[in-house]
């Protein structure tokens, strides 16, 4: 997750408060993940880190919309990001590649691989090795309109984990 750029203040939730979850009703299959994913989502998501016990959130929205090639979509995210009382703008991007089986690549915005990603059964786990660093995704889809992921980051450098809630909007 180091493509998450700190910038920005959240609303809402106070620092150290996880995300509403979304009614456990997943998980929900999902045959086509770029199809699913497309269009306009609002995001809750906590940081937590597990060393310093810091705390903070970011809130904002993620939207999935088909990269100028037509091949891909493009996963931008932005909001604000609240870390140690400060609020400032966050935003990254992400490549989505679908493949033919409903399935997709994730790379980040500049085409280094990122993760698979495979709703099929409405649940995946993604692992990236990030230098000495381990990240560890799970995407649980709930329902037609909420998807959840929890990345567990461990290693040398950091012992995060990081929660988000994304609801469809409009």
């Amino acid at each position: 997750m180091s493509s998450e750029r700190g910038r920005g203040h959240g609303g809402g939730r106070e620092p150290g408060q996880d995300p509403e979850p979304a009614p456990d009703v997943g998980p929900h299959p999902v045959p086509d993940a770029a199809a699913y994913l497309s269009g306009r989502w609002s995001i809750e998501r906590t940081v937590h880190d597990l060393r310093s016990g810091a705390e903070g959130s970011f809130r904002g929205t993620a939207e999935f919309r088909p990269d100028a090639a037509g091949e891909a979509l493009l996963h931008v995210e932005e909001g604000q990001l609240t870390w140690g009382g400060t609020a400032n703008p966050a935003s990254r991007t992400l490549l989505l590649r679908p493949r033919p089986d409903g399935t997709a690549e994730v790379d980040f915005a500049d085409g280094r691989p990122f993760h698979d990603l495979d709703l099929r059964t409405g649940s995946w786990t993604a692992v990236h090795p990030c230098a000495a660093d381990r990240y560890e995704g799970t995407f649980t889809v709930v329902g037609a309109d909420t998807w959840q992921l929890e990345w567990r980051v461990g290693g040398p450098a950091k012992d995060q984990l990081l929660r988000s809630v994304y609801r469809r909007l409009g």
